[in-house]
């Protein structure tokens, strides 16, 4: 490639729990792409998801900016359109931006940024059609009405082809014919590899429903070890939709939906090491390039009783993270600091000499990746503000705020319910809350005055506008 700009292969799941994956010491699941690339590049083991549900967590990730300041706070929002992204930065400077995938944007500007986008699942909600007669669309089914409880995932979990497959099969078959055409153009030799290149690949597994083929069932059924004697935390919405082992589902039932989940985890790292091959084949050096892995969020599996996401307890609100740099370097370097998704914008600006752009919730990771802490700020910030039930105005809204320094995990539930307080040092199970210990009064007060400066609590500062970074 002669830009000097570095190519960026951005690969991406959804709902991939951050400890089911061998480099964090799973010695079950079989994902040998990604613990290779940890091996030759940087692992963050403290990164955090915006928000911990899809949508305000993918378009706070793309937009560089919290739930609250990007107004993607509840499932269905959008960014507006021709909002900056990473991919419209990228963009402007050159960059061929190409998403094979999901995005899930729900808004009319279904690129937001990106110059190619390839794959199943581009759709706009009919709550962006402008002019629309509300009485035809009074009677569609609830947004809710579309998946199974939590209950019933688990129960149906196993052996089979679920609907996601068929959008991954569209993004992997997409994605490798992108890469022939874009490097090689066979047939009529008008490749353009001088262009620097931004390729996301971003697969839907290991999101419900949990199916995965007969032999990787059957590898995992007897080896996972699913979370069976958990106990549901006394909190009204982190203890809320819990579901009860012998009595909502049976244990082989939880150990079933176990197997799958790592089954499909399994599927995503064969995908994505199908993409460094074809890359390969086709004479690229993957040396040159930054390769990004994230999730939009984690999957809780059974822990605390809980299946899938939306609480702020570690497997649904952490979620994976490596950035292999070029030439592996820091190659096998491990960062413990609290990090966000939202970072991933400032970081690929810094990597590529692209301008930053104002008004972000994004601090480039750089730094980090180089060793360097001295100046970050240990924080890591997610929230949260509402289920979108289906309809217009139907939504059940709520303000929910996390935010994590150091070792300790403060959360916001507005007013009607308890605050939590997590200490990962001393309880890293997450089954005490420490809000009224007064050992951490001091600690508590500063947290708290840090909600109001986000626009949350009594006190929530009237004019909030970003985190302030």
């Amino acid at each position: 490639m002669t830009s000097q700009r570095p190519n960026i292969l951005f690969l991406m799941s959804d709902q991939h729990r951050p400890d089911v994956v061998g480099y964090q010491g799973d010695s079950v699941v079989r994902t040998p792409v990604l613990d290779e690339l940890a091996r030759t590049g940087v692992a963050f083991n403290k990164a955090y998801t915006p928000a911990p549900i899809c949508i305000p967590a993918r378009q706070s990730m793309a937009a560089g900016q919290l739930p609250r300041t990007c107004g993607c706070e509840v499932f269905g929002d959008d960014l507006a359109p021709g909002h900056m992204t990473f991919a419209r930065r990228l963009s402007q400077y050159g960059y061929a931006t190409v998403a094979c995938g999901k995005l899930h944007h729900s808004g009319t500007d279904q690129m937001q940024g990106w110059t190619r986008r390839i794959g199943d699942g581009m759709s706009v909600r009919h709550d962006y059609i402008e002019g629309r007669d509300l009485d035809a669309f009074r009677d569609l089914p609830l947004a809710t009405e579309h998946k199974w409880s939590q209950a019933k995932e688990v129960k149906r979990a196993g052996i089979g082809r679920g609907p996601i497959i068929g959008h991954d099969e569209y993004t992997i078959d997409g994605a490798l014919r992108f890469v022939e055409s874009f490097f090689a153009a066979p047939y009529y030799d008008r490749a353009t590899p001088t262009r620097p290149l931004m390729l996301m690949v971003s697969f839907v597994r290991p999101h419900v429903p949990f199916l995965t083929s007969h032999d990787k069932f059957t590898y995992y059924l007897n080896r996972v070890r699913p979370y069976v004697d958990e106990q549901a935390f006394d909190h009204p919405f982190l203890g809320s939709m819990a579901v009860e082992p012998g009595v909502d589902v049976s244990e082989r039932e939880i150990r079933r939906a176990t197997a799958a989940y790592y089954g499909m985890v399994e599927g995503i790292d064969e995908d994505f090491g199908r993409v460094l091959a074809a890359m390969e084949h086709i004479g690229q050096n993957l040396d040159d390039w930054i390769i990004i892995y994230t999730s939009d969020h984690g999957e809780m599996l059974g822990e605390h009783r809980l299946w899938e996401k939306s609480k702020f307890f570690e497997g649904s609100v952490k979620v994976p993270l490596i950035i292999r740099l070029p030439g592996g370097a820091n190659a096998g370097r491990v960062v413990e600091e609290n990090v966000n998704l939202c970072d991933l914008f400032a970081t690929l600006c810094e990597l590529t000499d692209v301008p930053i752009v104002d008004g972000l919730d994004s601090r480039s990771l750089v730094p980090l990746l180089h060793g360097d802490s001295a100046n970050w700020i240990n924080e890591s910030v997610s929230h949260f503000g509402g289920i979108f039930l289906g309809h217009e105005d139907e939504f059940e809204r709520f303000g929910n705020l996390m935010i994590k320094r150091d070792h300790l995990k403060y959360q916001y539930y507005g007013p009607e319910m308890p605050e939590a307080l997590f200490d990962l040092d001393v309880n890293p199970a997450e089954t005490v809350n420490y809000i009224d210990d007064p050992r951490y009064a001091d600690a508590l007060a500063d947290f708290r005055r840090r909600r109001d400066e986000l626009g949350y609590g009594p006190n929530a500062v009237p004019n909030y506008r970003n985190a302030g970074y």
